[in-house]
Parts: C-alpha cells; structure tokens; sequence
C-alpha cells in the first residue's frame, strides 16, 4: 500500500471579527462568562456575500498553492459540510466549477463536527488503492447561518471558516499511519438542527459529557493502532469546540500546552473547518516540523467521532 499523507495546507476565514463583547450588546451573556466556560474570545462570521462554497474555494487554492499542484492535477475533490450553499448541488461541484476542473468526482460528506476527519480517511483509501493521485479535502462552514443570534446557549460558540488539505502519496513511513471512525446514533438528540427552525440546538452538559470521554479514547486507540505510545506524540491538533474539553484531552495524552493547537480562542467552533484551519494555523507558527508524530482527532453531531495519528512530511 501507498503511504498517503498531506502535502499543502490551505485556509480562510472571513474578515469580520465578531469579539465577546460585542455580543453582551445583542444577547444576556458576557466575555468573562463565555471565556470562563468555552475559552473563545471572538469568532469571524461570514458576510451575507460569503457562502460556504466562496471560503472553500479560496481554501482550496492555497493549499494547491502550497502543495505546487493545479487544479488539474486534483482527481478528487471532497468537502465535509453542515451548512453547504444548497441542498444540491453539492459544494464539492461549486468547487469544482471555480477551480476550473472538468469531469472529476466530486462530493460533500456530513459527518458534522467529525467531518473533515471522515473526509481525511475517504480520501486516503482512493490513493492508497491506486485510485486516484491528488485529492482535494476541504472542511468549510457557514455556522452563522443556522445559528439563532437570540439563544445565548448556542450563538457564543460557533464562528465561520474554510480548510483545506491536499492529499497524496509521501516517503515511505510517512503520512497516515494509522485512524479512527465511530458513531453512535443514539446521541444524535443531543445536538442536531431543529426542521422547524433551522437553528442548532444542543444539549450541552451532554455534549460536554461525551467529548470529554471520547475525544481523548479516541486519541489513544488511534496512537494505539500506529504501534506508538503517548510519549511518541509531538503534536495535537484537536476539534476547536471548547478549551476545557481541549485540555481533558491534552491532560489524557500528557502533552504540555505547547504542543496542542487551541485556535478556538480567536476561531471559535467552526465544525468541519476548525482542524483544517488549527493546522494551517500551526504549520504558519512552525508548531509543527517533519518527521513529528501528530494526533488529529475530532467529534460532532450525530454522535461522531475521528481520529487520525500521522507522520507530518512528505
């Protein structure tokens, strides 16, 4: 089998700010309440031009700037989304279209927050089969627009954003070594986007509850399976959803802060993109070097879960 790993980063986020304390204006809330129990300080909201499929394209052509490619060397395209543009067409097609590439598959994936970790996996089988070459993998998100602004439960936490990956084949012992999908359908109630409203509703003690277990088993199963311990671990790239359940996981893993990317503080949760955008954010930092041994792991809606360990290079 190939070795399959990422070889450019791409990502955007949109120039709105929307801080803390501008939101104690429009909702009961307050920045020492939201930074005391989620940590995010601001978050970018998209504007009303901004779309979902718009911060992946611009995503998508980063990383094929930072990979060396064109859009005509991208056999795939797959894009993890809750909030695409439509229903259909897809906003992996709407990428498509903007880059200029004609006749190649292209699809979204809906695995909520676990996404672009779902996305990540899929691509890696088509390469590692011979399949394809180059996939394209975007996370982007648009959550402000499923996000009630009067909720003070819920409007604090999200904010918009686009990732991208290029995945292909790498030296040998680099890459992917080793990863973790799961679900259980039977939290699915306890944060979903309500028929009658469009709004995410969410119960967040249980949210809380099981991310802060299964974030940090996932992590180890997947360390597990690459024939690794914790100890071998330089680098954590979390789901930015929430400080605390960051550092249950860190804490399990026992990782300094350093080596874990908390970008939820100027991000906020941006579900699909949020680890797209961390790592693009620690690759700009130099957080994270070749030959590291990096834990990417994340959870979501449905209930899902995700977890990747790899060997940063190419």
């Amino acid at each position: 089998m190939k070795s399959v790993g990422i070889i450019g980063v791409g990502a955007y986020v949109p120039e709105n700010v929307v801080s803390n304390l501008d939101l104690e204006t429009s909702v009961a809330t307050s920045d020492q309440w939201i930074r005391s129990r989620t940590g995010i300080e601001e978050r970018r909201i998209a504007s009303e031009e901004e779309d979902t499929s718009h911060m992946a394209v611009i995503a998508a052509r980063r990383a094929l700037d930072d990979a060396s490619l064109h859009p005509e060397d991208i056999d795939l395209i797959l894009v993890a989304t809750a909030t695409p543009d439509y229903v259909f067409p897809t906003v992996a097609c709407m990428v498509q279209e903007a880059l200029g590439i004609r006749h190649i598959p292209a699809m979204d994936l809906s695995a909520a927050c676990s996404g672009f970790v779902y996305a990540l996996v899929t691509g890696k089988q088509f390469i590692e089969t011979n399949t394809y070459k180059n996939v394209l993998v975007v996370g982007s998100e648009k959550f402000s627009k499923i996000v009630d602004w009067s909720d003070r439960n819920t409007c604090v936490l999200f904010g918009d954003g686009a990732g991208a990956v290029v995945l292909s084949e790498v030296s040998d012992g680099k890459g992917i070594l080793s990863f973790e999908l799961g679900a259980d359908g039977t939290g699915g109630k306890h944060l979903f986007v309500d028929n009658q409203t469009n709004y995410v509703a969410m119960n967040g003690s249980e949210v809380f509850k099981f991310a802060v277990r299964q974030m940090p088993d996932s992590c180890l199963q997947v360390i597990k399976k690459a024939g690794l311990s914790k100890e071998d671990v330089d680098f954590l790239v979390p789901h930015q959803a929430n400080i605390r359940i960051i550092d249950a996981a860190r804490q399990r893993l026992g990782l300094d802060k350093e080596k874990v990317s908390t970008t939820v503080t100027k991000h906020g949760n941006t579900s699909a993109a949020s680890i797209p955008l961390a790592l693009f954010s620690e690759i700009e930092k130099g957080s994270i070097n070749d030959g590291d041994i990096v834990v990417i792991v994340g959870f979501g809606g449905g209930l899902t879960w995700g977890s990747v360990c790899l060997k940063w290079g190419k």
